[in-house]
């Protein structure tokens, strides 16, 4: 599986026995090799945020501040550049690192070390003259060993950020050797089932996840400048309403009832709004019986807002701020990247989460083998003009719209006409919308949770917002009339599957509605496929940690 060729104890046949006879080593050495405390370590990237402190010290006592290496060039001669300022030495702060071997070169006496923790990576020169007993400790160490360093920041000879060691300290040996080094964890499944060795390993997992956390808590800190209370909600439903979805089910012992993983967030927030906190939200995962596609994981992690007092365009305006923040604290999941190391046995680095941003931090991201402009307002339109548009029908010859829809393949006899637009809508237009758009103005009759327009019953003031195709953002002005949300929970609209439906009567629900729920708007956003895009990432299994995957067989 491993290619350690750099390290020339374990060309054996057995690369794990050869780990086994180097932890035995280790113990012998009288050192625990699963470690222990190791306190005031620095990151990487803290560390080489000292890089302006190193300095080249002549013998006779001129301090010469280092060359801006990025501005010199690759053929960039740091060597000669010393001997021009003539015979002294570099002089860094004292510096203390943690972090895993992702490359090692034996140069006999001095050996070279890539050190990775999640900030970064950076080289270790460690001279068997300069940690002194400590060699024993390095002649042991192998690719993936997580180990400490006191040492020195300086520059290596062909101008790589370094530390100059002169302590080791071994905390932990890996008993597994890494995948090979030339063809990596390549296999899809294989990488998601062992995302630890993928977080490792792959160029760029790790940046994907932490942009998420970035991304996750930037819209946390837009709710909140905003006054929004978030809240937990429960995740065992008794009835599974808010959503039209199939639902995973499960039984309560001890109370001997059936229950169900929660499809939605909505219906319990609404009952919050309704108990008197007027912004509310929940980030929590929900959870679907459904396919898995690029688009599709049967746990996912939902946004839900609700906001008293709103409507659905106040959502299109906050769910243009939570992207919009989320993209600038995407930018900044990096901050300080370490440079192309230029080094002894150096690896390529991994482009940061939000290259391609551009100077002046516009929004332009890179997806696919485009580009998606985030640049606010967002385009806004019509589900019936985009129908028009798509299709070169009239939305409302209710006839036309079923011959096309024959014409595609979908059955139309004793289907409801707007049950049979939406087959057409979703087969002819939401492939074809780039975005990001907002979709608005939905037929009502599919959208029984939400408030009709004024002039207009037979058209909901709801928004879905799309991007490349994909639904990210959901939202409406919110229904709060309790006889006509009882009404719509009964109806189940002809030719339309039950899973498919959210006829589903919340007797509960209803009576909160009674009790008075504020008009509001409401919004949900998919988090995984917002960072899918914001990432470019082309899996929403690539941006879930541990997706749902089928049982290893033995």
């Amino acid at each position: 599986m491993a290619d350690e060729s750099d390290n020339n104890d374990e060309n054996l046949t057995d690369p794990r026995a050869a780990r086994r006879k180097k932890l035995q080593a280790i113990r012998s050495l009288g050192l625990d090799p699963w470690g222990g405390r190791f306190e005031g370590h620095q990151s990487v990237v803290a560390i080489r945020e000292q890089l302006d402190q190193v300095v080249y010290r002549t013998e006779d006592g001129k301090t010469v501040p280092l060359p801006d290496f990025d501005a010199q060039g690759e053929d960039f001669n740091f060597r000669q550049w010393k001997a021009d300022q003539g015979k002294g030495e570099l002089v860094g702060p004292k510096v203390r690192a943690a972090g895993r071997i992702v490359l090692h070169r034996n140069k006999g006496k001095l050996h070279f070390i890539d050190l990775k923790d999640m900030t970064g990576k950076i080289q270790l020169m460690v001279g068997q003259k300069q940690v002194g007993d400590d060699w024993k400790v390095v002649e042991q160490v192998d690719l993936g060993d997580i180990i400490g360093v006191d040492g020195t920041l300086t520059v290596s000879n062909t101008g790589e950020v370094s530390i100059s060691a002169e302590r080791v300290h071994f905390l932990t040996k890996t008993l597994d050797p890494p995948p090979e080094k030339h063809h990596g964890l390549n296999d899809p499944e294989l990488r998601q089932r062992m995302r630890y060795v993928d977080l490792i390993h792959t160029d760029g997992v790790m940046d994907t996840f932490l942009a998420r956390t970035r991304i996750v808590r930037s819209i946390r800190d837009t709710l909140a400048e905003r006054d929004f209370v978030e809240v937990e909600g429960p995740t065992l439903h008794s009835i599974a309403g808010g959503a039209a979805a199939r639902p995973f089910n499960t039984h309560h012992n001890a109370l001997d009832i059936p229950l169900f993983l929660r499809i939605a967030l909505e219906l319990h927030l609404k009952r919050l709004l309704v108990g008197g906190i007027e912004r509310v939200y929940e980030l929590g995962r929900v959870y679907r019986n459904e396919g898995i596609s690029p688009k599709h994981n049967p746990e996912f992690t939902m946004l839900e807002v609700y906001e008293a007092y709103g409507d659905y365009n106040t959502m299109m305006d906050l769910t243009e701020a939570c992207i919009v923040n989320g993209i600038r604290a995407m930018r900044n999941s990096h901050p300080h990247p370490s440079p192309p190391p230029k080094g002894e046995g150096a690896m390529s680095s991994p482009p940061t989460c939000g290259e391609g941003l551009g100077e002046g931090g516009n929004l332009v991201l890179p997806w696919k083998d485009t580009t998606i402009d985030f640049t606010p307002p967002f385009a806004r339109k019509t589900y019936d003009e985009l129908f028009a548009e798509h299709t070169g029908v009239d939305p409302h010859d209710a006839a036309g719209v079923a011959a096309l829809a024959e014409e595609i393949g979908f059955e139309t006899k004793g289907r409801h006409p707007d049950v049979i637009k939406s087959d057409v809508f979703e087969e002819k237009v939401e492939d074809a919308l780039a975005g990001p758009v907002f979709v608005t103005d939905y037929p009502a009759s599919i959208c029984p949770l939400t408030k009709r327009k004024r002039d207009n019953p037979e058209v909901a003031e709801r928004f879905e917002l799309f991007i490349d195709g994909m639904e990210v953002a959901n939202a409406y002005t919110e229904l709060n009339d309790p006889d006509l949300q009882e009404e719509l929970f009964k109806t189940q609209l002809d030719g339309l599957s039950e899973e498919d439906s959210m006829a589903k009567m919340d007797t509960d629900f209803i009576r909160a509605l009674r009790n008075g729920m504020p008009p509001a708007g409401g919004l949900g956003i998919g988090i995984d496929r917002l960072v899918m895009l914001l990432t470019n990432s082309q899996s929403i299994r690539d941006v879930i940690l541990f997706p749902l995957l089928r049982p290893e067989t033995s």
